[in-house]
């Protein structure tokens, strides 16, 4: 009788093992097909609420900028989607620098056990603990989460060791999947990211003027150093032998310049063609930016209006490079008045000037351009750019531009900023 017992205690042993071990091959078969982090979530607290008998269970990630285990899932405990919790605290805290499952017994009653545990939890949710299983999710040392079950479904509500063990077990094939799911999210995203990126592209390259017949005064050109710029141009035909330019840069880089481009861009399109003054045009622009741009966000711009029947140039500038008008006498000299970028000075009232523009060419360029190092880490400057526009004058407009960036890249000078130049003949 005594041997029929034991052998019948050894029979529930292995059958129990038996349960785990296909129980672990199964949930290590289900997760590994699944690159969806939700799903992933979801499917194994499914499995381990099952197996376990718990009456709730959570998943924890942890955020490593806010240093916070964040809710990212969780079963039959309700509104704890995104709640945080500080990765010291709790049980949570000690489960997840200790590398180790914990068990916790009634933090009802057990002082020790309650001074462990983080109530905030029970008072967000209206959620009575008894008893804690909380399992670290490691992947190759590295601890990205916690795995919280609540409550065994029993009188006691108590968990028991072999639970433990069991979670334990259940957490590396669990830790796993939800690895491979945040990288294959991350991924994903990336490449939207950059999907969306390359839009945003597209659209800034509609923004710019595109360059006409020879005979056209104006032309322009612009290289991005990525696949967004915080360059732009424009110019147009405002009639009766008058042509607007207007060229600008963007403080910084990525996205943020690159939006604030397309709006000033768009605002100069829109207003340009009813508004003649520069230096109206700049003030106007300059308090739609000082409104809405981020702090430390501002747009250097320079605008200028040819009128081709008496030979005259109108220039406004708004902390932009000064630029370089060179003569038929081959001489080159700079428009130097200044006022300060947009999006700096609110209300600020630019300047503007008129000057005598016959048989001369003007280029309008951003820093990109002098910046440009070669090999020897020696930058362009204003001086080697002369040197560009005086080879390539007598080509025409249309093609100068190109060939002179093109030179310029050929030479071994190296572009880490958008590069930007445009030109205005004078006849």
């Amino acid at each position: 009788m005594f041997f029929n017992s034991k052998k019948n205690e050894v029979n529930k042993v292995e059958d129990s093992s038996a349960k785990d071990l296909a129980l672990i091959t199964q949930m290590n078969n289900e997760l590994a097909g699944s690159l969806d982090l939700k799903e992933t979530l979801q499917n194994a607290l499914e499995v381990i609420i099952k197996r376990i008998n718990a009456q709730a269970a959570n998943v924890f990630l942890i955020d490593e900028k806010k240093q916070v285990f964040q809710c990212i899932a969780s079963k039959y405990q309700a509104y704890l989607e995104d709640f945080e919790i500080p990765i010291t605290q709790g049980v949570m805290g000690k489960a997840a620098a200790s590398r180790k499952c914990i068990r916790v017994g009634d933090v009802r009653k057990d002082v020790r056990e309650m001074a462990e545990f983080y109530f905030d939890l029970d008072n967000k949710t209206n959620f009575t603990t008894y008893s804690v299983l909380c399992s670290p999710l490691v992947v190759s040392g590295e601890c990205i989460g916690v795995i919280h079950c609540l409550n065994k479904k029993t009188n006691t509500k108590l968990f028991e060791e072999n639970d433990r063990k069991l979670l334990e077990t259940l957490s590396g094939p669990a830790a796993l999947a939800i690895k491979n799911a945040k990288t294959a999210k991350e991924l994903i995203d990336k490449n939207r990211m950059q999907k969306e990126i390359e839009i945003v592209g597209d659209i800034q390259k509609t923004l710019l003027s595109q360059n006409k017949e020879d005979t056209f005064p104006i032309a322009g050109i612009n290289i991005p150093a990525k696949v967004v710029s915080g360059d732009f141009y424009n110019f147009s035909d405002l009639g009766k032998g008058r042509f607007g330019f207007g060229v600008a840069d963007v403080s910084g880089k990525g996205i943020k310049s690159s939006l604030l481009m397309s709006k000033a861009s768009s605002l100069y399109r829109c207003l340009s063609k009813t508004i003649f003054s520069a230096a109206e045009l700049l003030r106007i622009l300059n308090d739609e930016i000082c409104e809405t741009a981020s702090r430390g966000m501002f747009v250097t711009m320079l605008i200028g209006i040819y009128d081709s029947n008496k030979k005259e140039l109108l220039l406004s500038n708004a902390g932009h490079e000064p630029p370089l008008i060179f003569s038929k006498g081959e001489t080159f000299s700079t428009f130097e008045d200044a006022g300060p970028p947009l999006g700096i000075a609110p209300q600020y009232k630019f300047s503007e000037k008129l000057i005598s523009f016959k048989e001369s060419s003007m280029y309008v360029f951003t820093d990109g351009i002098t910046e440009m190092k070669n090999p020897k880490g020696d930058m362009l400057g204003q001086d080697g750019f002369q040197n560009y526009i005086k080879k390539y004058q007598s080509t025409p407009n249309s093609q100068r531009l190109g060939k002179i960036i093109e030179d310029l890249i050929k030479s071994g000078r190296v572009q880490k900023d958008d590069l930007t130049i445009v030109t205005v003949d004078g006849n």
